[in-house]
């Protein structure tokens, strides 16, 4: 297993600590050593739950190691089962204790506990959290959904979003709306909101909607072949998809397609005064690789934008992103290494991002503005109000989430290129209170300081000898708009060492200018 300072996933009990969470009625009970207790903090802390993930942990230490550490996972179980009564219970072994090879499904086995007990295997060491998410489901709904009769109106349902999942939860209110509008009401919402017996009830519907594939495909499959039950293969991320995903859903169920698009106003806004200046922005992508393939579709047939790169950290979805990269003519980035990421986004040079937290930090760094469009996202991307990604409403805020960095970042470019103007300099109040500060004059003390912009990291990969920049040069060189700057710092510091030139001024950096112009 990969130790790192970022991950872009967790290990899989943390996939099946997501569905347990996500859920309520069923209980997770986890052989883990006392240290892999953190998981608790994703939830509360990122997620800002108002209550704990349902878990026990058995938090064995070292010196239990030397004893029966089986006898310590048992006595945890039954606590578990008294203290708080679930519907279901599931058993496994964190990434640490799996070295000691306790089975907790077999033990589980041999208790009398009076509901069902639902073992896990989750290869710690290669695989990762979605696919812990995707197994866990799958496990929970082979054992409890059967076969049924159908229900009286035409139903589905929702699988797929857990907790901790990108806009899950609004996600799921945007299409309960969508289908309710086409005479298709939800029979259950799985794994989040949904207890055991929700669960149990499942084969009462007449097809499922497949939210993410990354975290209930397996179930999507076992369902159809098991239940009879098709699922949907679209997902309904931007206005196109949206309008794909209800014709599939008509063609699925038999009724008449329906969309209510009187609350769209992405495609009006995106041929408005206010974003065609956007148009052709070069843009790379990378996450899930569900949310990467919709974001995709949306910057190249919706926005107007340019994708000159994109990839996804799951491997599960690599051979879909690599055949999408295909249609776009660009290479697929294939990585859970987010310093490889950085290396391509620092050699392509994008102007925008559209990629995770990780991604977002990668950008504040390059000064390149980013959007965030898929988990792992922080605190920040579980925001109060109401921000769905998927329908109508989805594609709005989508809109709003991307277009909004990229107008920041050109108010930044604008403020940069009137810095010494008399209402935009250093010292000058905020011009919206109506009142600017005079300039401080040589005697009056220290000027305020500068608002720091972005780090620019280019200038450390020097090509050959270490070159110097004057100050006449790297003045000039902010008046660069912020999306080229770092490729034009980059080509003059060549140019300068490939002729000898140890220190960089106005002269070279034109002279660097008008040679790569040619």
């Amino acid at each position: 297993m990969k130790l790192t300072v970022w991950t872009y996933e967790g290990p899989p009990h943390v996939g099946a600590m997501r569905v347990a969470t996500g859920m309520t009625g069923l209980h997770y009970v986890l052989h883990a050593p006392q240290g892999d207790t953190y998981a608790d903090l994703l939830f509360t802390m990122i997620e800002r739950r108002d209550h704990r993930p349902p878990v026990t942990y058995t938090t064995f230490q070292a010196r239990d190691l030397g004893s029966d550490t089986a006898n310590l996972f048992k006595s945890s179980l039954q606590d578990a089962y008294a203290r708080f009564q679930p519907e279901a219970l599931i058993v496994g072994a964190s990434c640490t204790a799996e070295l000691i090879q306790d089975d907790p499904g077999g033990m589980a086995e041999t208790m009398d506990i009076p509901v069902p007990v639902i073992p896990l295997e989750l290869p710690s060491y290669q695989r990762k959290e979605n696919f812990g998410a995707d197994e866990t489901f799958f496990q929970i709904v082979r054992r409890l959904a059967k076969p049924m009769e159908r229900t009286a109106q035409i139903s589905c349902n929702l699988i797929g979003p857990t907790a901790l999942g990108f806009r899950h939860r609004d996600d799921i209110t945007e299409m309960t709306s969508l289908l309710s509008d086409m005479g298709i009401s939800v029979n259950v919402v799985a794994p989040m909101s949904a207890r055991p017996a929700d669960i149990a009830r499942m084969g009462a519907a007449h097809f499922n909607v497949l939210m993410y594939p990354e975290t209930a495909d397996s179930a999507a499959r076992w369902m159809e072949r098991e239940l009879n039950q098709p699922y949907t293969k679209v997902v309904p991320i931007g206005v196109g998809a949206t309008r794909d995903f209800v014709k599939e859903v008509a063609e699925i169920t038999g009724v008449k397609p329906y969309l209510d698009d009187s609350r769209l106003r992405l495609p009006w806004y995106s041929k408005s005064v206010d974003s065609t200046y956007l148009t052709g922005k070069r843009v790379f992508l990378f996450g899930d690789g569900t949310h990467v393939a919709a974001a995709a579709r949306i910057a190249r047939d919706e926005m107007g934008f340019e994708v000159v790169g994109l990839g996804c950290y799951n491997r599960e979805m690599a051979r879909p992103i690599r055949a999408l990269a295909k249609d776009y003519g660009v290479e697929a980035l294939i990585t859970d290494d987010y310093l490889e990421v950085e290396r391509v986004i620092e050699a392509l040079q994008p102007e925008m991002i559209l990629g995770t937290q990780m991604e977002r930090h990668i950008g504040k760094r390059l000064g390149i503005p980013c959007a965030v469009i898929s988990a792992p996202v922080h605190v920040q991307d579980f925001p109060a109000r109401y921000s769905p990604q998927m329908g109508i409403e989805g594609a709005n805020v989508i809109f709003d989430t991307w277009v909004h960095p990229l107008v920041m970042g050109l108010e930044e470019h604008l403020l940069h290129m009137f810095r010494d103007d008399f209402e935009f300099h250093d010292a000058a109040g905020p011009s919206h209170h109506g009142g600017h500060a005079p300039k401080p004059d040589m005697e009056g003390g220290p000027a305020p300081q500068a608002a720091l912009s972005p780090r620019d990291i280019s200038s450390q990969k020097k090509q050959g000898a270490d070159v110097i920049w004057l100050d006449d040069a790297e003045r000039e060189l902010k008046k660069i708009p912020f999306f080229v700057r770092g490729k034009a710092r980059r080509n003059t510091e060549t140019f300068a060492t490939e002729r000898g030139v140890s220190e960089i001024g106005i002269d070279t950096l034109y002279e660097a200018k008008a040679h790569y112009a040619r």
